[in-house]
């Protein structure tokens, strides 16, 4: 699918319960606004079979914690192998279920990890004293499974962003790839650290750079460690880029994180049905950050080499 602004639908990103067992600082709650129950795993099914009749790729899985749903593996188990299936975790689950969920099909995690340190963990994530050495043992399971790539999701705060560096070789010694997130401060709660600097940091060490197609972003190579940077905040060129719909946790599509007035409420599980409706959601999708030039269709959007 193609959306009005000329951007092609590759992924779709479902979230499957707005349960969690922690409550980071910074959670935007995949943009829902009180959502009313819990999406049924057939209906999961269903949308994962409409977009790949569509021709999309890629299936991510989040929460809330996916985790949380028992009937994950069984989900995932029913999703057509031809979609490339993730989920996002905050780890503390994973170390139990990284075995089962690659027998199902999964083929790769995101793991949330804010911090190193136990106490700053704590503190960020609301968890609670261990839950960090439970995320650690889940990104080993993860490995072990074959889970791979892992990419490890660092959102930039100013309590956690002397961490970088230390981050950075975390994952190295580990092969996993880094994400330094940058705060989607909505509320402007005044709590985001200085993402701007630490990529200037990075331009200035990496022995090369590229340029990824989803959203723009950039991929710093730096003696062995992949780092890339997801800046979303007032950056046309992420939107102009983006190339995912999202479903909420009460199964509707949602066009846009950041808007919740173009909502398509899924009222079926017949993938035809639920392919109607995400082309009627596609119809609704608009840059949140600035206007995209509708050439932006022409565009060569391939990962090129830059430095």
């Amino acid at each position: 699918m193609v959306d009005s602004y000329g951007r092609k639908v590759t992924g779709i990103r479902i979230a499957l319960t707005p349960r969690c067992n922690l409550k980071c600082i910074y959670c935007h709650h995949e943009g829902e606004l009180l959502p009313g129950g819990e999406i049924p795993g057939d209906m999961v099914v269903s949308i994962a079979k409409a977009a790949a009749e569509l021709g999309m790729r890629s299936v991510k899985l989040t929460g809330g914690e996916p985790l949380l749903r028992k009937d994950l593996d069984l989900i995932i188990a029913r999703i057509p192998q031809s979609l490339d299936i993730s989920i996002t975790t905050n780890g503390i689950l994973l170390a139990e279920r990284a075995e089962a969920l690659a027998r199902a099909g999964l083929d790769r995690v995101n793991v949330s990890l804010d911090s190193l340190q136990p106490n700053r963990y704590c503190q960020i994530t609301g968890g609670s004293p261990g839950d960090l050495e439970k995320v650690l043992a889940g990104i080993d399971a993860s490995r072990e499974a074959d889970l791979l790539p892992i990419k490890l999701n660092f959102v930039v705060l100013k309590r956690n962003e002397s961490e970088v560096p230390e981050m950075i070789d975390f994952c190295r010694r580990r092969g996993l790839i880094l994400q330094l997130i940058e705060l989607l401060d909505i509320q402007g709660q005044g709590i985001s650290g200085d993402i701007e600097g630490i990529e200037r940091s990075l331009a200035a060490r990496a022995d090369s750079i590229l340029i990824r197609e989803m959203h723009r972003r950039k991929k710093y190579f730096l003696d062995g460690a992949e780092v890339e940077v997801v800046r979303p905040m007032d950056n046309t060129e992420f939107c102009a880029h983006c190339t995912r719909l999202r479903v909420t946790s009460d199964g509707k599509i949602k066009p846009c994180l950041l808007r919740s007035d173009n909502l398509v409420k899924i009222d079926s599980c017949d993938p035809e049905r639920v392919k109607e409706l995400l082309r009627v959601a596609n119809s609704r999708r608009e840059p949140y950050f600035g206007k995209v030039c509708r050439s932006v269709a022409d565009a060569t959007f391939i990962e090129s080499k830059i430095l």
